[in-house]
């Protein structure tokens, strides 16, 4: 099965502990290096999404944004 460029497809088996591996090629294609910390969401009908590393950081940017001035 041809998948669109730089759209990919992995596997991966939950062990005893509930813990995963990131396959080799996701970790090397996303810069996922040992003791990054990655955000997981969650949606009951949807499924599971890992955002890109920084997403979050970006997010909480937006979210903490100080645009009147107040620095209380």
């Amino acid at each position: 099965m041809k998948t669109p460029k730089g759209q990919y497809a992995w596997t991966a088996t939950v062990g005893e502990k509930g813990q995963i591996v990131i396959p080799k090629q996701a970790r090397e294609i996303f810069g996922i290096k040992p003791g990054d910390v990655l955000l997981l969401l969650g949606d009951e009908k949807r499924g599971i999404a890992i955002p890109p590393k920084g997403a979050f950081a970006e997010l909480f940017g937006i979210a903490f944004d100080d645009r009147d001035g107040d620095n209380a």
